[in-house]
Parts: structure tokens; sequence; C-alpha cells
């Protein structure tokens, strides 16, 4: 198999919403989300042969979990030249209440 650029898929907004939920009452980390920006998201997808982007789930120092992407060609391997982490973990930085973060159940 190869990827395409279309694996995954969209989901609802109630789908997502149980999705968060579960994990925010399973008490696994106090880390609800994190915001990567546009600018390093985009560096990911300009490499040649990007189809997408890999996220692996990591722990720091502190025990609290962290993201790590990077992209991923045709062939399904991991480019590892453009690695990312140290997103704004949310709390503490604020964000809008919505139905993924559970701040307007």
């Amino acid at each position: 198999m190869s990827f395409t650029g279309n694996e995954g898929k969209q989901i609802t907004l109630e789908e997502g919403a149980l999705l968060t939920r579960k994990y925010r009452e399973s008490k696994m980390n106090k880390t609800g989300g994190m915001f990567i920006g546009k600018t390093h998201i985009e560096e990911i997808l300009a490499q040649a042969d990007c189809k997408g982007i890999r996220i692996y789930l990591g722990q720091n120092s502190e025990g609290d979990f962290e993201l790590v992407l990077v992209g991923a060609d045709s062939n399904e391997n991991d480019m590892l030249n453009v690695i990312i982490d140290n997103g704004m973990k949310c709390p503490p930085y604020p964000y809008a209440s919505n139905p993924l973060n559970g701040n307007n159940q």
C-alpha cells in the first residue's frame, strides 16, 4: 500500500466531541489539546513527495504528553528532515469554548 494524501476521514462534530470527552474523562493527563502553527505544518508538507503528516504521541520529562509531527512520503516512510514539537498546550493557553474542548457542556 502507498500513501495517496487522502488517508483519514472527516468526522462530525459530535464524533469528535465524544472522542475528546472520553480522553478528558480518562484523566490520562492534563493536556486537552495542542496548537501547531501553520508555518510548521506548511514546512512539513512542502517537502518533495510528502503526502501528509504522521503524528507520534510522546511524553516529556514532566510526564505530560507531546505531539511529534513528521511528513510521510508515498512509500509510507517518515521524512525526518523536519520534525515538529513544542506546540502550545491547552490548557494553559485559552481557547474559545466548543464541544471539542468541553467548555460549553
